[in-house]
């Protein structure tokens, strides 16, 4: 059982405000504009460790930072390809997807990510 502490609280209520799919460095910045003696590397603990708990969603983005989302229930993802940020795709989703792929490689899937890409309206513009 992981402790609750003040540290992990704030990083928690940062990720919870921000609601941006922020970065870690995103969520650092928030943290620390408010609690100065905040280091880096705990805020990066706290959000590994809020993620395994299930109390935010890690999004691995390809060949980008990892994402922290404060909605933790399976939904998908789009990423604006000219300014790199993530926003939520409005789709039911597939539970069962993965029993559809025929495997020849021996998975037992377990889930599976989706993140869509393409451009977002403010880089239309």
């Amino acid at each position: 059982m992981r402790r609750n502490t003040i540290q992990r609280a704030l990083v928690l209520e940062a990720v919870n405000k921000l609601k941006c799919h922020a970065t870690a460095e995103e969520v650092y910045q928030a943290v620390v504009g408010e609690h100065p003696n905040i280091s880096k590397a705990t805020v990066y603990r706290n959000l590994n460790q809020l993620s395994q708990s299930g109390e935010i969603r890690k999004i691995e983005v390809p060949d980008a930072a990892d994402r922290f989302d404060h909605r933790c229930h399976d939904h998908y993802h789009v990423r604006c390809t000219q300014c790199g940020r993530v926003f939520d795709v409005d789709m039911d989703y597939i539970e069962d997807l993965q029993k559809a792929i025929r495997d020849t490689h021996g998975f037992q899937f377990s889930g599976h990510d989706l993140m869509f890409k393409g451009i977002c309206p403010q880089c239309q513009k």
